[in-house]
This record gives C-alpha cells, sequence and structure tokens, in this order.
C-alpha cells in the first residue's frame, strides 16, 4: 500500500490513504508515502455514517484513494470484504507468494468468488523470488485481467518489524529511499494505471457542539507515547479544546492545562529515560493529586504504574500513579475491538498490547468484547483518571470522549 501510494504521489498526483480497522503504525508510514493525513474506515469503530463522511471528502481533493485492509480479506466482523462492499471499492488480493506456485491460483480464484457481491479488480502476488517463478503465478490465474502484477522478495523493500508489529516511521532512517524503491517497482506493474473511478455521495455530515470550549489539553507525544488516532485530535479541537503537546522523555514539566491525555506507545523501549525523568513523573503526580482529568491509554497505562518491566527483564520505576505492575510477554497478551460506557454513553475503542499485570489495580468497570459480547479489558476511573488498555475511538461518542476531559464540576448542564 506504501508503494502504490509514493508511486502515484511521485507522478504528480494527490493520493489519500485509509487504514481499515483499529491501528497506528500503518498509517505513520502512508502518511509519509502519501504526504497527507491518513484516518480509519470501521463499520464499527468509525461507524459507517463516518466512514462514509470521511471518503466523500477525500474524493473532493483526491486522484487516488486507497484504502489498506485488516487481517485477510474475510477475517473479523466487521471485515474488509464488509467494507468494500457496503462502499462499492474494488478489491486488490494481496497474496504472500514465498512458497507456493499454482496453488495461487487457486487462492486467487476462492477470494474472487467466495463473496459475489463484492467487486473484485485483482491480484497481487507479493515476495515473489524470480521471473520464472512470477510468470508461474501470473499462468495460474484464470482470469488473465485479474492480474495486477508482483512485487519481489528484497531486502531494500523490506520494511522492519518489531512486537507490536512494523517500526514506527520516524525509527526507520532509510524509509524514504525504501519507498522509492518499491515504488519503481509498481511503475513496472498494472498498478501503475489508475482503477476506474468511484463515485462517494454525502452520507451525514456530523455537527459537534462545542463541548469543550475554553479547555486546553496537554498531550504526549514522542517515540514513547505515539499510539493516537488523528480522528481523536480533530474532534477535541472541533469540540472548542486547545492541544498543547508534551514530551514524558524530554520535558520537566506539563504545560499549563486543565487535562492531560496519555496515549499508548512503547515506554518498554524507554525504560531508563522515562524512569530518570523525575521532574515529570512528579508533575503527573500533581495533576492526578489534584483531580484534574487525566486520559491515559494501553502505553499510557502502563507509564501511571509502578513499575514497567520490559521482555529482557529490565524494570525502570515509572510514575506510581496506579498501584501495580506490568510486564512485557513474547505472546501477544489483548486483541479486538472492545467498548464501554464511562457515565455518558458507550465508548468504543480496541486493545492491542504484549503487556500484562504482574501486580493488576482494582477497576471501577469492564469494558465489552465485540461482538462476543464478554468482559474485556479492565477499566480505572476514579478522582479524574481514566485508564485502561483500550484506546478509545473518540468521534464514536463525542459527549462520552468530551467528558474524559472535564471536571465534574465543568461539565455542561442538561439544557446548556
Amino acid at each position: 500500500m506504501a508503494a502504490l501510494a509514493r508511486y502515484h504521489r511521485n507522478q504528480g498526483r494527490h493520493v489519500r490513504v485509509f487504514k481499515t480497522g483499529p491501528d497506528f503504525i500503518d498509517p505513520m508510514i502512508h502518511e509519509q508515502a502519501s504526504g497527507n493525513p491518513v484516518y480509519q474506515l470501521d463499520l464499527w469503530m468509525v461507524g459507517e455514517s463516518q466512514s462514509k463522511q470521511l471518503l466523500f471528502e477525500a474524493a473532493l481533493e483526491a486522484d487516488l484513494i486507497l484504502i489498506e485492509g485488516v487481517m485477510g480479506l474475510y477475517d473479523g466482523e466487521p471485515s474488509s470484504a464488509d467494507l468494500a462492499v457496503c462502499f462499492g471499492v474494488p478489491v486488490a488480493a494481496v497474496i504472500d507468494a514465498s512458497a507456493m506456485a499454482q496453488t495461487f491460483g487457486a487462492i486467487a480464484s476462492g477470494l474472487a468468488s467466495y463473496r459475489p457481491e463484492m467487486e473484485f479488480a485483482g491480484v497481487i502476488a507479493n515476495r515473489v523470488a524470480s521471473e520464472g517463478h512470477g510468470e508461474m503465478l501470473q499462468q495460474s490465474i484464470a482470469s488473465q485481467s485479474h492480474w495486477l502484477g508482483s512485487l519481489p522478495r528484497a531486502e531494500d523493500i523490506t520494511l522492519p518489524e518489531r512486537h507490536l508489529g512494523l517500526y514506527q516511521a520516524a525509527d526507520i532512517d532509510d524509509l524514504d529511499k525504501k519507498l522509492d524503491a518499491a515504488a519503481e517497482l509498481i511503475g513496472l506493474t498494472p498498478m501503475a494505471r489508475l482503477p476506474k473511478p468511484v463515485s462517494f455521495t454525502l452520507f451525514r455530515e456530523q455537527v459537534v457542539s462545542p463541548l469543550l470550549q475554553g479547555q486546553r489539553i496537554a498531550v504526549a507525544k514522542d517515540p514513547a507515547f505515539s499510539f493516537v488516532y488523528r480522528a481523536n485530535l480533530d474532534l477535541l479541537t472541533a469540540m472548542g479544546a486547545e492541544i498543547t503537546f508534551f514530551s514524558p522523555l524530554e520535558d520537566n514539566a506539563l504545560p499549563v492545562a486543565d487535562s492531560v491525555y496519555l496515549p499508548g506507545g512503547y515506554p518498554e523501549l524507554y525504560l531508563s529515560q522515562l524512569s530518570a525523568n523525575q521532574e515529570m513523573k512528579l508533575a503527573i503526580n500533581e495533576h492526578c493529586q489534584s483531580g484534574k482529568p487525566m486520559v491515559a491509554e494501553c502505553g499510557g497505562m502502563l507509564y501511571l504504574l509502578e513499575t514497567l518491566t520490559d521482555k529482557m527483564g529490565n524494570s525502570g520505576d515509572m510514575a506510581g500513579v496506579i498501584p501495580a505492575s506490568a510486564s512485557i510477554q513474547k505472546r501477544l497478551a489483548g486483541l479486538g475491538a472492545q467498548a464501554a460506557d464511562l457515565g455518558s454513553g458507550e465508548l468504543r475503542g480496541h486493545t492491542f498490547h504484549y503487556s500484562s499485570f504482574d501486580k493488576a489495580p482494582s477497576f471501577e468497570l469492564y469494558a465489552t468484547r465485540h461482538p462476543r459480547g464478554t468482559e474485556g479489558e479492565g477499566v480505572l476511573k476514579n478522582d479524574g483518571l481514566v485508564a485502561s488498555y483500550v484506546h478509545w475511538y473518540f468521534p464514536s461518542n463525542p459527549q462520552a470522549a468530551a467528558d474524559l476531559f472535564l471536571q465534574n464540576d465543568a461539565q455542561p448542564k442538561s439544557g446548556q
């Protein structure tokens, strides 16, 4: 997807990329590849009406809209295929062909026919070993019109990975070089051509109330805390809040603010630096003790614990706001869509983490897993603090999102 975005951007086109489902790292790479902001599309977390609105707004300015799927084409409820059918978007399926020959054609045929109502544009072979291997794969396709080309298995276009997925864009020194190299390969395939046009209609433009007018929100933003939806910050601003950023890694004081937002990220990679910044930890504690609102998601919550241990067994003293500790595990400890009623209706989001509690805090309530309806992540909610492994998607309930950042005596009364 990043290679496609960079190729068409290099041709002088205005490219907009969307990511299906909850994700933070892929959008960072797509933003660098396309030069434009990236937002989520999801029929449950974002909602059909908001997703349609985002696509409509993008279509007003873009020459090309690319939507990256999530997991397998038909995996999940809702799936990438559900989204494609809902919006009438043709699907190009990417298949890792590194260990297959004619089976490639069988898989492509199954993907194309599994849901007849979905428009199947074709298939892309990835990690192809040689020119001969590519020809074999192409010949296995029943309809040659479905062949969209291939990309080779090559180190110069491979992106590095770690436990939460790919490295963040800012951590890949030669990312632009890799993107340009991959873009050149796209230029040799049918993917260099623009697909046929798709029309999007205005569904319902969301009217945002100034629920946070006059409020100043300090948002953590640095390599340790960078997993935040662009749509979350857009909504807070649209509701009247003034956003100011700070770094728990580098700064020794909080900015003057009414509330603090600690998004997720990689605090386990910066244990010594976070632990050594005593001034920031003291400022975080003083903010919480004052009763001012603080929202902490996943890695942001881990920073508020007493200690955090990485997967190598190294521990660091964190802010100590929450009497609990956690360790990074070798296996995934939490994954999936979740929602919770925090007092103003259901707020939706997702969870994805490799850490688990060594000593868990006392939770006031629990989220609910979608679509199973079973008990999900715990939510700590008291004295202005809301902390959980859940990454909240604020536009799913603007009122509930606003209430997270308002003190009880600052919340607007009914009818005002």
